[in-house]
């Protein structure tokens, strides 16, 4: 039944969300060099390597890590990367990963290849028995603002109270979010 949703939702936002998303392309051009979509190696169910892509949002001379472990992200930012973050439109192609089924609209957010720390804590709890979301109960409980250990406690709840009117009660708290703008840092 999750994976049906997950398809049927994904198409009609894709749908939906096409003209959006060539206008981020097209603003992305024109204010910076370099390609359109960021593909960085996440980790998916089963601890398995996929390729996630995000509208590019940094400058690409940017270290591989972590946003929250450079010094001063905001100096790596492309003209408009900061706009794109706070209100969550890079994340739109996500919705190809969603399609082809790397990703769900709902799961723990998907770690990033060399984020060991969190991989390892994620394994301990199971949580890597499920697919990595596009939004989750970590990121409508904080976003960029929960410790590691917190976004683990909360993954791992997750994966005891998943359901399908859990689904729908956490993507209607990331609307909320993201609407206001909540939980991001950088």
């Amino acid at each position: 039944m999750k994976r049906f949703f997950d398809l049927c939702l994904a198409l009609v936002a894709g749908i939906v969300l096409l003209l959006p998303m060539f206008m981020v392309a097209l603003a992305i051009k024109l204010t910076s060099r370099g390609p359109i979509l960021y593909w960085s190696d996440r980790v998916g169910k089963d601890n398995t390597i996929f390729k996630m892509p995000k509208f590019r949002t940094m400058r690409v001379d940017t270290p591989v890590v972590a946003t929250h472990l450079l010094i001063n992200p905001g100096n790596y930012l492309t003209p408009i990367g900061n706009a794109l973050r706070k209100s969550s439109l890079d994340e739109l192609p996500q919705l190809f990963n969603i399609i082809i089924g790397d990703m769900s609209f709902v799961g723990p957010r998907p770690a990033l290849f060399n984020q060991d720390e969190l991989i390892a804590m994620r394994t301990q709890k199971g949580v890597q028995e499920l697919m990595p979301g596009l939004t989750g109960w970590a990121q409508v409980n904080g976003r960029d603002e929960l410790p590691i250990t917190q976004k683990v406690h909360l993954d791992a709840e997750y994966k005891v109270r998943q359901s399908l009117w859990f689904d729908l009660h956490i993507l209607w708290l990331t609307f909320v979010k993201v609407l206001r703008r909540e939980g991001v840092a950088h």
